[in-house]
């Protein structure tokens, strides 16, 4: 008896010991909060039909917080804008929703298959809305017209440490409150292979079908080479197309440079990224000056376009501008 009493005993201890280690090896959950802002000067009152960093003089960009929540198998993420920048960013959003940039839930079924829904930022183009994870301040035409939101659900799934799928049901683009009435859903795609990425947008009322490519190299220690490439057709005869290449050049801790070379076409209706059917050429220099959590980014940016698609500081038609901007961010 005492020998059973005391197998007992040993078993009980062991049990006690397992579990208070596994518990001890579990990662406990995580709330953690994060955000930006920016704010700019910009030289003038022309502009060209991008997105984002478009308005004169001293401007405000946004202030932007981010909310996250990690458990051992689920999570959520609340991302909320205010000022002009986000104003645009959440343009088709109502109500109440007018400041949510991002608010999804996800559920890890595995460590390589995850479930996301609610509204999320957009998996195609190159730029993303929050000025930090940009190295350029202002916009490209390929980003600005679209898309910049979904909502819906997708499985993101890594088929191995170099490729990754993702699958999704999402909402007409941009509409990310709800989905209109009589719309029909529309399916994305993104296939990643070793840092690059082909996304397929396709579907929906309008029959839209999007194909953009994303990527880029390292050339060095210190050069990266970002590129971009994109092509939209829907039912409704709007097209548009477009290449960019962003060279990038870390001198320091401190300093780097980087350009965006981008060459954009509209064809069709609709759209009015340049009033009419037509070819735009950009060239942006941007510098990336870094103390502590600020960046500070002086910017020149010239934009060549087919015919007189812009309008000058003094309202006259024009085919080319110019502008200098200087920005500051604040990241935490």
């Amino acid at each position: 008896m005492k020998l059973l009493n005391k197998s007992i005993l040993i078993a009980a201890v062991a049990l006690l010991t397992v579990s208070t280690y596994a518990q001890e090896e579990e990662p406990a959950p995580t709330f953690s909060v994060a955000g930006s802002i920016d704010t700019y000067f910009r030289s003038s009152e022309a502009k060209p039909g991008t997105s984002f960093a478009d308005l004169p003089g001293f401007s405000m960009g946004m202030a932007n917080i981010i909310m996250s929540y990690e458990g051992e198998k689920s999570g959520f993420v609340v991302d909320l804008v205010y000022g002009p920048r986000g104003t645009s960013a959440v343009f088709n959003s109502g109500g109440s929703s007018n400041i949510v940039n991002q608010l999804y839930a996800y559920y890890n079924l595995s460590d390589s298959f995850t479930i996301t829904m609610g509204n999320f930022n957009t998996f195609l183009g190159y730029e993303v809305i929050s000025p930090v994870a940009n190295f350029n301040y202002s916009t490209s035409y390929m980003f600005s017209y679209g898309p910049f939101s979904h909502s819906g659900i997708k499985a993101d799934l890594a088929l191995s440490d170099d490729a990754s799928l993702m699958l999704g049901v999402l909402n007409t683009t941009d509409y990310t409150e709800s989905q209109p009435i009589g719309e029909d859903f529309m399916i994305g795609v993104q296939l990643g292979l070793f840092g690059q990425y082909i996304n397929y947008l396709g579907g929906g009322t309008a029959g839209v079908s999007q194909i953009d490519f994303t990527g880029g190299i390292d050339l060095g220690d210190s050069f990266f080479l970002g590129v971009n490439a994109t092509t939209y057709s829907d039912d409704n005869d709007i097209e548009f197309s477009g290449f960019a290449l962003y060279p990038q050049y870390t001198f320091s801790d401190s300093f780097a440079l980087g350009a965006r070379f981008e060459s954009f076409s509209e064809n069709g209706k609709g759209l009015d990224a340049l009033g009419v059917d037509g070819d735009n050429t950009s060239f942006t220099i941007t510098g990336s000056i870094t103390s502590g959590n600020l960046m500070i980014k002086p910017e020149i940016r010239m934009d060549s376009a087919s015919s007189k698609f812009y309008k000058d500081a003094d309202g006259v038609d024009t085919d080319s501008l110019s502008v200098f901007m200087v920005a500051a961010i604040y990241s935490f």
